[in-house]
């Protein structure tokens, strides 16, 4: 059974395609006219064993903001498309990624219950903007976003870390691998993983 979702989204702000494969083995195009959430997103598949590709246009002419936001909806929907029943996945997954001076731990319950929680990240840098196109602050809108578009209950946090671009990678990894983790087949769960009997 393939574990394939395609989504595409337009508005007055964007035009995002997003094609994820979950059984994947990390083969990943991504163009969003934003250089470091290309990077991010790169790190997210490759890490996240996800076979991805992601187009999207929007008006960065403006700001980065709704571009890197109506693409991380767009692969949240993806996401929950893919996950189809659920049947016989882990459900729940975490990962700590160390990178460098930097810390982070990722974990998720494929609950069908959006809810994000997102702590650790160093205010001093809210204000910052990496690679001069992608500001600081939009990591966690990021996963906000994601968790909520598809059903997944996230807990980000980052433990230490000094330097903006290593605190926002290594988020993404831990999620990706949090991700890959949950998602995967349970060799001994044929069923839904909940003792509900839906997710």
């Amino acid at each position: 059974m393939s574990r394939i979702g395609k989504i595409e989204r337009t508005t007055r702000e964007s035009a995002i395609r997003v094609e994820v494969d979950l059984d994947g083995s990390g083969q990943v195009e991504v163009s969003t006219g934003v250089p470091f959430y290309d990077h991010m997103l790169h790190s997210f598949g490759v890490h996240g064993s996800l076979d991805l590709r992601i187009e999207a246009q929007g008006d960065v002419h403006i700001d980065a903001h709704h571009t890197v936001e109506d693409t991380a909806i767009v692969l949240g929907q993806a996401l929950r498309e893919a996950l189809g029943d659920k049947l016989g996945i882990r459900r729940f997954g975490d990962c700590w990624i160390p990178m460098d001076e930097t810390l982070a731990h990722a974990a998720i319950d494929v609950s069908g219950r959006p809810y994000c929680v997102h702590t650790g990240e160093p205010e001093q840098f809210n204000a910052f903007t990496i690679g001069g196109n992608y500001p600081f602050v939009l990591t966690r809108h990021v996963f906000d976003s994601l968790s909520f578009h598809a059903q997944l209950a996230l807990h980000v946090r980052v433990v230490h870390g000094r330097d903006p671009h290593h605190i926002a990678e290594a988020q993404y990894k831990a999620v990706a691998r949090a991700l890959r983790a949950a998602t995967e087949p349970d060799p001994r769960a044929g069923g839904i993983p909940s003792t509900k009997g839906v997710l």
